[in-house]
């Protein structure tokens, strides 16, 4: 049955008796349970990057607006669509594929109770189809039904079915996730004194933190669905504000940590990184249990339904338990990288170790920029937002929108891309339909997307340009001042989105093109991807990696330092600026 329904070939790998292959580029024992359903849950998230990414094109044009694409109450759905089709749906069916490659395939298992995982799509499906269905069909009524974008905040009244949607999309991850915790608890079970390896256990660790943001998605829709459906009389919308930003927020801190994950296994089959300190690098992955949840306060930082004390204990003081923790990160990866490749004669100078680096592999490249953008654009400005007094010059601003398209785009989808890189290579076995744009498209979407959120924030920063408004240049609706000044950066922000959403349509076409037209690779014609000296030289205990240096890594964790300094000081002057508003 599953020959004939597979007429693109896509699942006709050889394996054992038992179900098994060995993946000649990463070492794993894969499963077919495992490969089957990474491939399912990640084309289906490719899909949902094209819907996102054509929204994204609409709203980019309205925004522009020498272009002005959109009425605002059209560009207000769009903008929905888009939302919950990039920030969610593309990324959380990538996640649960980086949860069964970071826990059964690197373990080495089957996939247990596969129904499960079969269940957890089709219900992640139709919930993802119901919140379509009720943004797309909104009536714009103000008093009745309004399109919800991700917030939905109480009291705004909306289509009920949205809230249930959000539900159904829930308990789909839920019942997703369920194998990937099953594997590690036989795993456990059966080697109870074995640690589990890096990237499993950060696996797991971002699938606690999903657990934590579940449970405040349950809390914050099921309760807005029971008062929208007259069960309750009220339901209080402070209350809902801090439910729903522990899923809000706590999905895109999965993303941070799935992309790390990412980001070490990559460096080291691809680039020959070895971890420097395990428990340095599991210490740190801790930490996001037990801080990067209090991040979300950053988005109550105006509510006065909360004291002062809290915010600035929750952002201000334990969120920096979470921020050490990604800065041990930040020096963890790059030191294992470096040091790896001078331990494989790759590392001449002082940079010789990142210039030597497979930079035209999209796979290494995908993660190495994430990992740059993100620590310089993303946490950087992150950090400055969750400060209760720079708050203030960021708060529902165009600035805003920089900052996580310079977390969830710059970090999580391009890391992604790269994801998807690998399994159309590794697991697909299909080589790209063209190795020259493959190499380049990361390049061109970085570039590109790096701009366009520079430019959303000095607009947001500079000018105090809103978000979630079509039309701010000449005059924003029912105020009497321009802001004009602001309409240059808008048209360098259009020329750059445009640049980038150039470089998001080339991925979609290589990953479709390459799955549908790609030359089918034999087993073991990949040897190209792994790293110089093959994984074997990891394991020789006779030449530690400890004996090599780490520098390079030092002088750039010193820039590192120098920027957030440097933006530090400059929001704090800027804080004592009128905006150009009027001018």
């Amino acid at each position: 049955m599953a020959s004939n329904l597979d007429v693109f070939g896509w699942f006709d790998n050889e394996y054992d008796s038992d179900g098994f292959r060995k993946c000649s580029v990463t070492g794993f024992d894969v499963h077919r349970s495992v490969e089957n359903h990474v491939k399912l849950f990640g084309v289906t998230a490719v899909v949902f990057l094209l819907i996102g990414g054509t929204f994204a094109l609409t709203i980019a044009m309205t925004r522009w607006e020498t272009i002005g694409l959109l009425e605002p109450g059209d560009y207000y759905r769009h903008l929905s669509m888009h939302a919950w089709s990039m920030l969610i749906f593309w990324i959380i069916f990538m996640e649960v594929a980086i949860l069964y490659v970071g826990g059964p395939m690197v373990l080495g298992r089957k996939l247990p109770q596969q129904w499960m995982a079969k269940v957890g799509y089709v219900v992640m499906l139709a919930g993802a189809l119901v919140i379509y269905y009720a943004i797309w069909t909104v009536s714009g009524n103000p008093t009745t039904d309004n399109a919800p974008l991700l917030t939905a905040y109480v009291p705004l009244e909306i289509n009920p079915l949205f809230y249930a949607g959000g539900l159904v999309f829930l308990v789909g991850v839920t019942v997703a996730a369920l194998p990937f915790f099953l594997a590690l608890w036989f795993e456990k079970r059966e080697n109870p004194g074995k640690t589990l390896p890096l990237v499993t256990f950060g696996a797991f660790v971002a699938g606690v933190i999903a657990v934590q943001s579940i449970l405040g998605g349950f809390m914050a829709f099921g309760g807005a669905l029971g008062w929208q459906m007259g069960l309750f009389p009220w339901f209080d919308g402070g209350i809902y504000r801090q439910w729903y930003w522990i899923i809000g927020h706590g999905t895109q801190q999965i993303n941070l940590v799935a992309m790390i994950v990412v980001w070490y296994l990559f460096t080291h089959v691809i680039g020959g990184a070895e971890v420097v300190s395990e428990k340095v690098s599991r210490t740190a992955f801790i930490l996001y249990l037990f801080f990067i949840t209090m991040g979300a306060a950053h988005h109550l930082m105006v509510d006065p339904g909360v004291s002062t004390g809290w915010r600035i204990w929750n952002t201000s003081y334990a969120f920096y338990g979470a921020t050490f923790a990604s800065l041990i990160h930040a020096f963890t990866i790059p030191a294992g990288l470096e040091a790896g490749r001078r331990k494989r004669g790759k590392g001449g100078g002082l940079f010789g170790w990142l210039t030597s680096a497979p930079w035209k592999n999209p796979m290494f490249a995908t993660s190495i920029f994430a990992m740059i953008l993100f620590g310089f654009l993303g946490g950087i400005t992150g950090v400055l937002m969750g400060q209760l007094q720079l708050n203030m010059s960021w708060h529902n601003t165009f600035a805003t929108v920089g900052h996580f398209h310079s977390t969830v785009v710059l970090g999580t989808t391009i890391t992604f891309m790269g994801v998807v890189y690998f399994v159309i290579r590794t697991m697909f076995m299909r080589k790209f339909v063209s190795g020259i744009l493959a190499t380049i498209q990361p390049y061109l979407y970085a570039g590109g997307m790096a701009l366009t959120a520079l430019m959303m924030m000095y607009l947001g920063i500079l000018y105090g340009v809103p978000r979630r408004t079509a039309q701010v240049v000449e005059n924003i609706p029912t105020a009497d001042f321009s802001l004009i000044g602001a309409a240059p950066l808008f048209n360098v922000f259009g020329v750059v989105a445009v640049f980038a959403l150039t470089g998001g349509a080339l991925f979609v076409l290589l990953a479709v093109g390459s799955l549908l037209f790609g030359e089918r690779i034999e087993p073991g014609d990949n040897d190209a991807l792994v790293a110089d000296g093959g994984l074997e030289m990891a394991e020789d205990p006779e030449d530690p990696v400890h004996a090599y240096e780490m520098r390079g890594t030092f002088v750039l964790c010193l820039v590192f330092l120098g920027v957030f300094v440097v933006a530090y000081a400059l929001n704090w002057f800027l804080l004592t600026q009128l905006w150009s508003i009027g001018a």
